[in-house]
């Protein structure tokens, strides 16, 4: 069942999507004009309506659509690589996760969606206007009463949270490995995403000397396919580099006798 102050989007037949968050009343859509909003309420989500005599479908929106959704500014980690970091760190319901780069939040988005209803985000940001921004969008979703963040830099921040995982979206990263190592536990996992060679070159390599292990390095190209009546073929628009993304796992610094 839909509920007031739900984020919903109505999708028109050239495949845009009208955001609005559901209400009673007449409620006005960016682009599109006013709507009965207690109409939409009684519709469900998938259902088709006609408004103002075009079609649309009525849908609550997925991980995906939220994060592609979001007010931007920096360079987003886009659902392909998110995808593959939830799954490189394991991460499920109750598990607890540091992030430094907030930016725009679209991991913090899928990483809520993964450690919920139980878990915790904590992103820790060194701009007040991505903060503030990335505060702005997680809002937008079901889960910002599991966000926490902090202004601040993950390479010298305290925090009283111990992590399941850590992911370092940053240009310096290795800085940052002193004290990840204080604030990730035994058997944790950390991610380091950056945009170049040189950068993962150096990240791989003090992750090594700094405790990690199973470390290994990779990186996501992504194509979709075209499927016409007359035939499939690859997409024009391949969705290429994005980033380097580098995964290990923190060992104890003592033996266990």
């Amino acid at each position: 069942m839909l509920k007031e102050g739900q984020l919903v989007f109505l999708l028109d037949d050239k495949g845009r999507k009208h955001w609005l968050r559901l209400e009673r009343g007449m409620v006005k859509v960016p682009s599109l004009g006013v709507v009965d909003g207690g109409r939409l309420l009684q519709s469900g989500d998938g259902a088709r309506l006609v408004l103002a005599g075009k079609p649309f479908v009525l849908f609550t929106p997925g991980t995906v659509d939220l994060m592609g959704s979001l007010e931007r500014g920096a360079q987003v980690i886009t659902p392909k690589d998110a995808a593959t970091i939830a799954l490189e760190l394991d991460l499920k319901d109750g598990d607890v996760v540091i992030e430094a780069g907030l930016g725009s939040a679209s991991l913090t988005v899928a990483l809520l969606a993964m450690v919920a209803p139980n878990g915790k985000v904590v992103s820790v940001e060194l701009r007040s206007e991505f903060l503030e921004k990335g505060r702005r969008n997680i809002n937008r979703t079901l889960h910002a009463h599991l966000w926490t963040g902090h202004l601040g830099d993950v390479k010298d921040i305290s925090l009283e949270t111990i992590a399941d995982a850590v992911v370092l979206d940053m240009p310096d990263p290795w800085e940052a490995l002193p004290n990840v190592c204080r604030l990730l536990r035994p058997g944790g996992r950390l991610c380091i995403y950056v945009p170049n060679t040189n950068q993962l070159e150096r990240a791989v390599k003090d992750m090594r000397a700094n405790g990690f292990v199973e470390v290994r390095a990779l990186e996501n190209i992504q194509r979709e396919m075209e499927v016409h009546e007359m035939g499939v073929r690859p997409s024009y628009e391949t969705l290429g580099h994005t980033g380097y993304l580098a995964f290990g796992r923190l060992v104890r610094s003592t033996e266990v006798n």
